[in-house]
């Protein structure tokens, strides 16, 4: 068992408006808590309390609270940290909804989550609107938050003048938010995170980032997603940051706005770092305000890393975590390490208030600690005050994956350092056996990106005629001469001068667009349900020593 470096942190046992708000000092109140990046619209830290205690009491004044669940389907605007925040204050528990959800999925979880309220915006109220009809929430818990006929709007609670209520609960096992995994192991499950549980991983998390209040985050990552909701929106506010919203990535847009509001610290996902470090219109903007970048939510490649880095003229960072660990558990700090050698291919020191091992996925058998030297690759598991209750009414999933002594099995392979960097090698069910051997999807993709006609890549195990498995790349071509030359063979030989034979790429088909989540991570199982293009092309068969 291996903990932090750095020494556990307090966690106080309150609720999250309470951590947030409830030591709010004079000299924060007019600071600007969140900024509208499109339109430059700002709320102070003053306006923001006042706008979740008047929230909190229309809802309260309405019958929401301790016992009720609402809804929120909203992309990265400022009235989300209202609303959100709002309807923690009143006790309710907040189930977010992915903002690319159809009809259908939102209705899905509403049931799922047993949600009695919904709140959105007019942009998704088609959808919204037939979800809540067939899960039977009415019009007037339909809340349109910019107005729409017939719908309450955010304005109209705000102006109800309701005092916020009252209310008592547990924090440590009062669910406060319940997201939903991402579904590309199985179906999506409710994740009960509780009121301690955000406490905690804020505490855990804010003084190896260092954010402080002079910073300006831009917060692309969707705030339903539990990477934008604990690591933008709940340690922004604690932090006394400022918060610059950003609905939906479109790269100009996202220049201009690091360039207009000097954004300083951005937090992003690999996608996004790819476009950072390559593509053209990134040199026709200003972005020397930007000191640091934070990449999580599917693994990066130390040499992307290294040329943000150097591009950007800014430190790259990485974290790991899960929306079961709320979701951090692993980070590079942003100090470096006080000078000790962590790679940016790395996911840093376990956080603090933790503890982690690695077991063989063959065995069972615990893997040590190495003396010198790093560990052999194993299956992380977690343990600490940030883990989930559990997933929702699905008792046999959460004892498949906490088990008797509370630790979360993460599903991933990890290897430990002597000194305790922890890096990620793949997701446990990812790993492609071949002739015995098994191959890393992820070490492939980054190697596939460094090759300067490709934009994007994917890798999964793929049977052969024969029945073996057999890596197979999915690849996005770089827009240009050399993206356009790109063929198959080249693909393949360009891989193969750089791996073990037994790692080569053996089929390759280009695409238009690598499928992904919200948060950047690869959902492989549309590319293996997906039908072969034309272009797929299988490489030749080799003997087997290969």
């Amino acid at each position: 068992m291996f903990s932090s470096p750095y020494p556990d942190v307090d966690v106080p046992n309150i609720g999250i408006y309470d951590y947030l708000f409830g030591a709010l000092a004079e000299e924060d109140l007019d600071r600007i808590a969140v900024v509208d990046g499109a339109s430059g619209a700002e709320t102070t830290y003053r306006a923001l309390r006042g706008q979740i205690d008047a929230l909190a009491g229309a809802v309260a004044a309405r019958g929401l609270g301790v016992h009720g669940v609402a809804a929120v389907l909203c992309p990265n605007v400022p009235a989300f940290a209202a609303v959100f925040h709002g309807l923690l204050r009143a006790g309710a528990t907040v189930t977010t909804i992915n903002s690319l959800y159809t009809a259908d999925e939102i209705a899905n979880q509403l049931t799922d989550a047993g949600a009695g309220w919904l709140f959105t915006v007019s942009a998704l109220l088609p959808a919204a609107r037939e979800a809540a009809y067939r899960t039977g929430i009415p019009a007037s818990r339909l809340v349109v938050l910019d107005g729409a006929d017939g719908h309450p709007s955010l304005g109209d609670l705000l102006a109800m003048g309701a005092p916020a209520p009252q209310v008592s609960f547990d924090p440590a096992t009062h669910v406060a938010v319940l997201p939903y995994s991402s579904g590309t192991t199985g179906r999506p499950k409710g994740v009960m995170l509780s009121h301690r549980n955000l406490v905690a991983n804020v505490e855990q998390a804010r003084g190896l980032l260092g954010v402080v209040p002079e910073d300006r985050l831009l917060a692309l990552l969707p705030f339903f997603h539990i990477y934008g909701l604990t690591v933008l929106l709940n340690l922004a506010l604690r932090q006394r940051a400022r918060l610059v919203t950003m609905p939906r990535f479109d790269l100009p847009e996202f220049l201009r706005i690091i360039q207009e509001h000097r954004c300083s610290y951005l937090f992003i996902a690999p996608p996004v770092a790819v476009a950072l470090s390559k593509h053209p219109l990134v040199a026709e903007y200003d972005l020397g305000s930007v000191h640091t970048a934070l990449s999580g939510a599917a693994p990066l490649d130390g040499e992307l890393g290294t040329r943000l880095a150097e591009r950007l003229g800014c430190r790259v960072l990485q974290g790991y975590g899960m929306t079961e660990l709320s979701p951090v558990s692993h980070l590079i700090p942003r100090d470096g390490g006080d000078g000790r050698d962590v790679p940016v291919s790395s996911v840093g020191y376990t956080v603090p208030n933790m503890q982690c091992r690695l077991v063989d996925p063959a065995t069972g058998e615990d893997i040590p600690v190495p003396a010198e030297g790093t560990s052999a690759p194993g299956h992380l598991l977690c343990r600490g005050p940030n883990v989930m209750l559990g997933y929702l009414n699905r008792p046999q999933e959460t004892a498949d994956t906490l088990d008797a002594d509370g630790f979360l099995h993460t599903g991933d392979i990890a290897t430990v350092r002597a000194d305790g960097v922890v890096t990620i090698v793949d997701r446990l069910k990812e790993l492609i056996k071949y002739n015995g051997y098994q191959i890393a999807p992820a070490e492939l993709e980054a190697l596939l990106l460094t090759h300067p006609g490709i934009a994007d890549s994917a890798v999964i195990g793929s049977f052969d005629a024969d029945g073996q498995e057999v890596p197979k790349a999915f690849v996005v071509r770089q827009p240009g001469a050399e993206g356009d030359a790109l063929d198959v063979a080249g693909v393949m030989d360009f891989v193969a001068a750089k791996v073990a034979p037994f790692k080569k790429v053996r089929r390759v088909e280009f695409i238009e667009a690598v499928p992904k989540s919200a948060s950047g991570k690869i959902l492989r199982r549309m590319l293996k349900t997906a039908e072969p293009a034309v272009s797929a092309v299988e490489a030749p068969a080799v003997p087997e020593r290969q």
